[in-house]
């Protein structure tokens, strides 16, 4: 009988066909619009499911008793009961290399942007192409070569932006209490006992770290006031990191010079938030200090591709061999199906 891979949430509307590919011509693959048109005999037979969401109530997890992994094909799995699968024997599984260089690309984009005044420049030319042609019209402006950047949380992300920041010949410190230690050696980069620490000595600060109860809110007014003057944060990671009131009033105050989000607390973007409405506004004090992308870090044509197939991987690899690669919820499984 062949494997069955259910994924009971299908994300995109298309044939398929790459991830049958990846599966392979052995493997039933089970594609199936919403949770809510899964029939019970599909839910029964499947071997694995893989979906974004959480597709079943705790009531209604006796419907997959065949089921013996469950992957998330995508970095962050707080939208996951870990607690609820791994009582059920069913290890839950993400993929958290798919977009690993794009993402920290895309912090280096917001990074450039802003200090280099790229988006300043094209907005006030575009206006007027003549009286703003000034080349020094740019309060954020600071050579990289001399310019200091702390790094919060050095996992797979942390360590592709302290890289590419290395390559800027900038100067990077990093904070994260659970990288042991020599991780600082090893990149050449200096570690910082405490987030205040860091934030006072950075004229940058990019967050790279998951999000749970330690990190919501974790860049809060307390250590925004710790912020060395002018200091320009960068978030790629996940939205609810960051009081988004605390931010605008450290940015309002002059405290923060910058920042460039591409997640925020509530997507789509709250327009009733302070900040959000003033940069929607084009507020003058805000103009050009505040880069907002849609949570697009991680998108090129490669890491979609990555992300749509390297679930398949995880699962197959767990079926066919038993080995288990990035389960999130080993401290709760028992009893392993």
């Amino acid at each position: 009988m062949s494997i069955k891979l259910l994924w009971p949430h299908t994300r995109w509307p298309d044939d398929h066909e790459i991830e049958r590919q990846a599966a392979g011509s052995e493997v039933d693959c089970i594609f199936v619009r919403n949770p809510g048109e899964v029939t019970d005999e599909q839910w029964a037979m499947a071997d694995a499911l893989i979906s974004t969401l959480d597709p079943l109530a705790a009531e209604d997890t006796d419907k997959i008793e065949n089921c013996r992994i469950f992957v998330t094909p995508k970095v962050g799995f707080d939208n996951l009961d870990l607690k609820k699968y791994g009582a059920l024997g069913i290890p839950l599984c993400h993929v958290p290399d798919y977009g690993t260089q794009d993402v920290a690309d895309h912090a280096m984009g917001l990074l450039l942007g802003l200090l280099k005044g790229i988006n300043r420049y094209d907005n006030r030319l575009r206006q007027d192409p003549k009286d703003h042609w000034q080349p020094m019209d740019h309060p954020l402006a600071l050579r990289l070569s001399v310019a200091k950047i702390g790094i919060v949380g050095l996992g797979r992300i942390g360590t592709a932006m302290t890289l590419r920041c290395k390559a800027f010949g900038m100067d990077v410190t990093f904070y994260d209490p659970y990288k042991s230690n020599g991780s600082d050696l090893a990149l050449g980069i200096r570690r910082s006992e405490t987030l205040e620490e860091l934030f006072a000595e950075s004229d940058i600060v990019s967050l790279h770290v998951p999000l749970n109860k330690e990190t919501r809110d974790m860049i809060n007014a307390d250590l925004l006031s710790h912020a060395k003057p002018g200091l320009v944060l960068i978030n790629a990671a996940r939205g609810e990191v960051v009081d988004i009131d605390a931010l605008h009033d450290a940015m309002k105050a002059g405290k923060i010079g910058g920042a460039g989000l591409d997640v925020l607390p509530e997507e789509p973007a709250n327009l009733s938030k302070p900040l959000i409405s003033a940069w929607h506004e084009g507020q003058e004090w805000i103009r050009d200090r505040l880069l907002i992308t849609p949570h697009s870090a991680f998108y090129t044509p490669q890491s979609l591709y990555d992300m749509r197939t390297k679930g398949i991987t995880v699962a197959l690899k767990y079926l066919n061999t038993g080995r288990l690669e990035n389960c999130v919820n080993d401290e709760f499984l028992v009893n392993p199906r």
